[in-house]
């Protein structure tokens, strides 16, 4: 990971770090929770020698990112705001459209031509001019097996370890559904790619897999392929070689342009 290079960028009120490699068209790589930019270095690697000029940010409140103390500081249109803000430090054009980004849904302005998501909303994929997104519509409220105590619990050990946004992130939860009403089920028109492990918990959890493998799915994202290969959550990493295969073959796909 040596030439990986390394840097701080000051956008949307915050400094974000970001982990680069490669010239080319720009993709963005964007990890979930509880994660960091480094659960993409097989990517960076080889998208890097594929010809792209990829970035992978540490999120607000994660890695050498900020953490802002305020947890209505973790919208979702804060956390869009940022990689807005990254684009404009990374000399990328913009143009009006509809993007959204894991956590919740909702419009913003940024580049929009392809997305990719990965492991379903919590891991996602912004290639150039990528659309970011979490499509499942999940309850406002915390899981009704975790309770408060629990979640300061795990808190408290994810802020030991630099993931100090965790517990802001599930209280930012309702004020991201409140804000992002106007929004929801918004029509998704770029190209999309979906990709989940056949293992994954969560694709089997809340009627993941059905909503997936369903009609609505199809409707509100019209240009959508889904790929399910043998795995569990951590696809990317588990089926390294296969994922990257995956989105290259997505960024080739000129009819999808």
């Amino acid at each position: 990971m040596s030439d990986i290079k390394h840097q701080r960028l000051q956008t949307n009120g915050i400094w974000m770090h970001i982990a680069e490699k490669g010239q080319g068209p720009l993709v963005l790589l964007i990890h979930g929770f509880p994660e960091l930019w480094s659960s993409w270095t097989y990517q960076i690697n080889h998208l890097a020698e594929h010809g792209y000029h990829v970035v992978a940010p540490d999120m607000r409140g994660y890695g050498d990112s900020d953490c802002p103390l305020d947890p209505a500081s973790y919208t979702a249109f804060h956390l869009v705001g940022d990689l807005i803000g990254l684009l404009d430090q990374l000399g990328e054009e913009k143009e009006l459209g509809r993007a959204e980004k894991s956590f919740s849904t909702y419009d913003c302005l940024t580049v929009l031509k392809k997305f990719l998501l990965v492991n379903g909303p919590e891991l996602l994929v912004a290639p150039p001019g990528v659309e970011i997104i979490d499509f499942l519509e999940t309850p406002s409220s915390l899981p009704p097996w975790i309770t408060e105590e629990e979640l300061q619990l795990c808190a408290n050990k994810f802020q030991k370890s630099g993931f100090t946004g965790a517990l802001n992130y599930y209280r930012a939860m309702d004020l991201n559904w409140e804000l992002l009403g106007p929004w929801q089920r918004a029509k998704i028109t770029v190209p999309t790619k979906f990709i989940v492990g056949d293992k994954d918990v969560g694709f089997h959890s809340f009627g993941t897999k059905d909503y997936v493998e369903g009609e609505e799915f199809k409707t509100l994202v019209p240009n959508l392929k889904v790929v399910i290969i043998d795995g569990h959550h951590y696809i990317q990493q588990e089926k390294a070689e296969q994922v990257t295969n995956e989105i290259l073959s997505f960024f080739n796909e000129k009819s999808l342009a």
